[in-house]
């Protein structure tokens, strides 16, 4: 028993010897005889690894996974604002909201002084009480409210309503003057009729305001019929006088439009 464990290991040494397998460490110890309460162990080493294999063929690309949960809703971090004249509410479009509705005012249409520019005044005004006030008129310029003179669409002589709207996926906002369309891409938020104030031919017309794009369904403020003047709203026409007729026409009313992108 014992020649056959040390045969073995003389052969184990001499394939070590010729082959030149260098050993880095000792692996474990076994067992290789036992006789008599004497209990033989060798040395087992471990050899050096051997050369890495090929590496194998590329699998298949796996299919597409499961469409996850939509992510909450980020920050607003962009968005328009527009007055849509001529309405108290806004376009029935998506990420759409009313901030406010109104009435449109400005400076008497006989006034000289004042400002250029339509207003779309709240119906609930704020008087700050922190603030110093006057108990007179004087000195002032006054803001009045607006009336249709001679629509194609609602009242004569009837208030004005208005709506400032915010668009939230929005970053542009463009009024076009002369057009019902908006380019494309763009969002048509509402057309309508280009309004302002009277030309003025009298010298006791003030005859300066800014172009407005009025819905072309516009309203009216309800129990507003008496003519109290204030800033004025009238149709526009073009002139031939430096714009091209045809295509112009200077018996046409104007449209306009609001776009968004």
């Amino acid at each position: 028993m014992k020649s056959s464990g040390a045969f073995c290991f003389i052969f184990f040494i001499f394939f070590v010897a010729v082959y030149g397998v260098r050993v880095p460490r000792l692996q474990r110890s076994i067992k290789i005889s036992e006789e008599e309460g004497s209990v033989t162990y060798y040395d087992v080493l471990r050899g050096r690894d051997g050369l890495p294999g090929m590496s194998g063929e590329k699998g298949e690309h796996g299919g597409k996974g499961v469409v996850g949960p939509p992510g909450s809703r980020g920050p607003i971090s962009g968005g328009v604002v527009y007055t849509r004249w001529g309405k108290s509410s806004c376009p029935n479009t998506p990420g759409t909201d009313l901030l406010y509705a109104g009435r449109a005012g400005g400076t008497f249409h006989s006034h000289e002084g004042g400002g250029a520019n339509y207003l779309c005044m709240p119906e609930d005004p704020e008087y700050d009480s922190s603030l110093r006030y006057r108990p007179d008129t004087q000195n002032v310029a006054q803001v009045c409210g607006a009336e249709y003179e001679s629509p194609l669409q609602g009242s004569h002589d009837h208030n004005v309503p208005c709506a400032v709207c915010f668009v939230r996926s929005r970053e542009v906002v463009l009024m076009i003057p002369a057009k019902a369309s908006c380019p494309p891409s763009w969002t048509r938020e509402y057309y309508g009729y280009l309004m302002t104030e009277y030309r003025g031919i009298s010298s006791n017309i003030r005859g300066r305001t800014m172009f407005e794009c009025v819905d072309k369904d516009q309203d009216s403020i309800p129990g507003s019929a008496v003519n109290t003047n204030g800033v004025l709203f009238y149709h526009t026409e073009a002139s031939c006088n430096g714009l091209p007729c045809p295509p112009y026409n200077e018996r046409q009313e104007l449209n306009c439009v609001v776009c968004t992108t």
